[in-house]
């Protein structure tokens, strides 16, 4: 016991290895080791100055240490995500292209707002049959292109019965060119058809029913505004608190925080839009904003739910910041026709 070193009396030293004590010729002392520049720097960074320098190099953003141990504060290059992993810039460039286009057609020039739904729905079903390609489903994209385009003309021009007429002859132009071109799987080739029309042409042409209303665009201004602070609101509370996850299977980084920012968002913007938009109660511009918010959250999910089945994390990469144009019309693809059935009842005269 009394050969024991006291305290401390080890510090400076270099540790002792004992594969070189056992090697003839090796000095194996206690100064053994002391001139390797590694074990000074070893010993230097245990040092109060060099752990003061530490931490002014840690506030100021510069290397600390020396070799080895030299540590930066990591720093997010420009057009790298943020923390709910989209470029924001991007995002906000993209999402304001986006809107004011449709924004001016929908009040100044009706039929460029109805070409533009189309070339949008269009896109986004080029997108998902490119999507179901990875499950070696193959879509007719010839009649699901052609539904796809006469689908919203047919809502504005010829009204819910203008619609159903051409949702039965799409679906069946389906089948008869599979008929007529067979090719293998299809039954899930005519089901993935089928289902790309329902769910973006058909749902889209919903708001093409409220553009035959007088003061109908007034509507779906009001929708459009919704998801917009839908999915800003959402974006910001869920970004910043963001705890506790929806459908953590579905979709990790959608949460019940950020889900209560949307609804929070969307119902001042409801009252606002119901007061001073369309000339309602306030209690209509808040019925709508709660209902335009789970529509458009069922949609998001939905659109999750089904890349992962795909295992893709976006439709496309064509809108920058957003992904695909199915990544921006999941949610309005759900919330159209839950503004055509909201102004059906409580918008008496409307429709």
């Amino acid at each position: 016991m009394a050969d024991l070193d006291p305290p401390g009396a080890g510090l400076g030293r270099a540790p002792r290895s004992n594969a070189g004590a056992d090697d003839a010729g090796t000095e194996s002392g206690p100064d053994a080791g002391t001139d390797d520049p590694r074990t000074a720097d070893a010993v230097t960074e245990h040092t109060p100055g060099a752990v003061a320098e530490s931490r002014r190099a840690l506030s100021t953003g510069r290397p600390s240490g020396h070799g080895l141990f030299a540590r930066r504060r990591p720093i997010r290059e420009p057009g790298t995500p943020s923390r709910a992993g989209r470029n924001l810039p991007a995002a906000i460039g993209v999402g304001a292209g986006l809107l004011i286009p449709v924004l001016v057609g929908l009040l100044f020039f009706p039929i460029v707002f109805v070409g533009i739904v189309t070339l949008f729905a269009t896109v986004g079903v080029w997108e998902i049959c490119r999507a179901v390609e990875i499950r070696r489903i193959h879509v007719p994209l010839v009649p699901t292109m052609a539904g796809t385009l006469v689908l919203p003309f047919s809502a504005y021009f010829g009204g819910a019965e203008g619609l159903a007429v051409a949702v039965v002859f799409s679906v069946l132009g389906l089948f008869l060119w599979r008929s007529l071109d067979p090719a293998p799987d299809a039954g899930k080739s005519l089901m993935a058809g089928t289902f790309a029309v329902l769910w973006v042409p058909f749902m889209l042409s919903f708001a093409m029913l409220l553009m035959r209303a007088e003061g109908g665009f007034l509507v779906i201004a009001t929708l459009l505004l919704l998801v917009v602070a839908n999915d800003t609101f959402g974006y910001l509370i869920g970004a910043f608190f963001g705890k506790h996850a929806m459908a953590p299977k579905i979709s990790p980084k959608k949460s019940w925080e950020g889900f209560g920012g949307s609804i929070g968002g969307a119902l001042i913007v409801g009252g606002l839009c119901a007061v001073f938009l369309l000339g309602q109660p306030l209690w209509v511009g808040l019925a709508l904003a709660v209902a335009i918010v789970a529509s458009a959250t069922a949609g998001d999910l939905a659109e999750s739910m089904i890349k992962r089945e795909l295992g893709v994390k976006d439709m496309s990469t064509i809108l920058p910041g957003h992904g695909g144009v199915m990544d921006r019309l999941d949610s309005i693809v759900f919330a159209s026709p839950m503004a055509y059935l909201l102004s059906a009842t409580l918008v008496p005269g409307l429709l």
